[in-house]
């Protein structure tokens, strides 16, 4: 048996990952095995509808970004709303972004703004659970534990936790956010955590032709049972074990690797984030499904104007040449960004010149997944306070995100309780990008 351990040997709140540890080949003990996870998800593709797929790159702004400086402005409102860093023109008529936001102003026209996105938990933790998992969690802010399962776990269990060709994992965060974890669906559809020992175990020390040794070590113990194979049971399991090998020395290893891109392009994007998103794209093309990006600093209580003169620059020219690549790379239909926070700002400006906690109008923009962009979703009231249209909540925005990902509205999983439940119970997919 080949056995790779990942990281820690302690658990977390969430219980011991399935990223802790992988065996490729037979399994020992009660170990759950990569090639376990494989056969989960060949299971999941063979029940109900066809697996798509689409991917989608959720990108944190870690802190409740403002929702005035980035994509509504409003500067008809009185000067101690409006934006403070003024704004940018867009190819879409009578439309701006926040003046620090240039590459993606220009860009306007392949994404959909949100301005109606809301939701009334102004805590940080809460905040990040209830648009992480599409439900509120007023315990979260005392440090009480995840109770619903965000939405790329909630993949990980329909498609299930690799990809049947690939071997690359459903789910991936590229750093932890609160809340992007499995709840009551176990820790075998947690993600692969991109900074834990797992990801640098899959840039291995040991020389392949050792490993290749013992795959003909295992070769050989097998041949010992060929006569007994009935069915082609055995023949099956060899398909989940070549699977685990390409997952440690195929394509999903090396989507993580930006040596292997243009350094023209790498340098386009830029550095930290632009490296994240283009380390984002390359993983979606190698068959993940969901991949978190955090990117934080957007707790801005003071002097906002200055904050995001440090701060936006990187935002804008990542996400801009990230639009750019997947249009060129023919991905808009199938990769869908979302950008987002825990909640809003406060409409007025402070004491300080900044702004405060306020989930009553957040920020929310999203980009390609084959859903109808160069458009404004909502609109905000005149003092950038609440919506003025039907607001969309983390529910409606779970179920677009559903609708793009092929999964059913209705879906349902077992809670501790024993009890089936919906994973959406009141949301619907905003009308307009459908």
């Amino acid at each position: 048996m080949l056995q790779l351990t990942f990281g820690r040997r302690r658990g977390n709140c969430e219980g011991s990952s399935r990223r802790d540890f992988l065996k490729v080949g037979a399994l020992g003990g009660s170990a759950l095995a990569l090639p376990d996870l494989l056969r989960a998800r060949s299971h999941a593709a063979s029940q109900g509808r066809p697996v798509k797929n689409t991917s989608v790159v959720w990108l944190w702004l870690a802190g409740g970004p403002t929702h005035v400086e980035t994509f509504d402005p409003k500067m008809t409102a009185p000067v101690e709303y409006r934006s403070v860093t003024g704004e940018c023109p867009t190819p879409l008529p009578g439309v701006t972004l926040g003046g620090t936001f240039p590459e993606m102003a220009a860009r306007a026209d392949k994404m959909a703004l949100v301005r109606s996105f809301a939701h009334r938990n102004s805590g940080h933790q809460g905040g990040t659970h209830w648009v992480m998992t599409g439900y509120d969690n007023r315990q979260a802010d005392n440090g009480g534990v995840p109770g619903r399962p965000s939405i790329g776990s909630i993949l990980s269990r329909r498609r299930g936790a690799n990809h049947p060709v690939t071997g690359a994992p459903t789910d991936v965060r590229l750093r932890r956010v609160v809340a992007d974890g499995p709840a009551f669906l176990g820790p075998a559809y947690a993600p692969f955590d991109q900074n834990g020992q797992a990801r640098k175990n899959m840039s291995m020390s040991v020389p392949s032709e050792r490993l290749e040794n013992r795959r003909e070590l295992l070769g050989a113990l097998d041949t010992l049972n060929r006569d007994v194979d009935y069915g082609g049971l055995v023949g099956g399991m060899d398909q989940f074990e070549q699977q685990s090998f390409d997952l440690v020395f195929g394509s999903a290893a090396e989507a993580f690797d930006l040596k292997q891109e243009d350094p023209k392009l790498v340098e386009k994007y830029g550095r930290r984030l632009g490296e994240q998103l283009l380390t984002a794209r390359r993983l979606c093309e190698a068959g993940v499904g969901f991949v978190t990006i955090h990117y934080g600093g957007w707790d801005m209580h003071g002097n906002i104007e200055q904050s995001l003169k440090r701060r936006a620059p990187e935002l804008d020219q990542a996400v801009g040449e990230f639009l750019d690549d997947i249009e060129d790379r023919g991905l808009t239909d199938d990769v869908l960004l979302v950008i987002t926070g825990e909640f809003g700002r406060t409409p007025r400006v402070n004491r300080r010149a900044g702004r405060d906690h306020w989930a009553p109008l957040s920020t929310l923009a999203l980009a390609g997944g084959g859903l109808r962009m160069g458009q404004v979703v909502g609109e905000s009231a005149p003092k950038v306070d609440v919506p003025q249209t039907s607001p969309v909540s983390p529910q409606d925005l779970m179920a677009t995100v559903f609708h793009v990902l092929g999964i059913e509205q209705d879906l349902q999983y077992v809670s501790p309780s024993g009890r089936p439940v919906y994973m959406i119970e009141d949301g619907k997919p905003i009308e307009e990008l459908i």
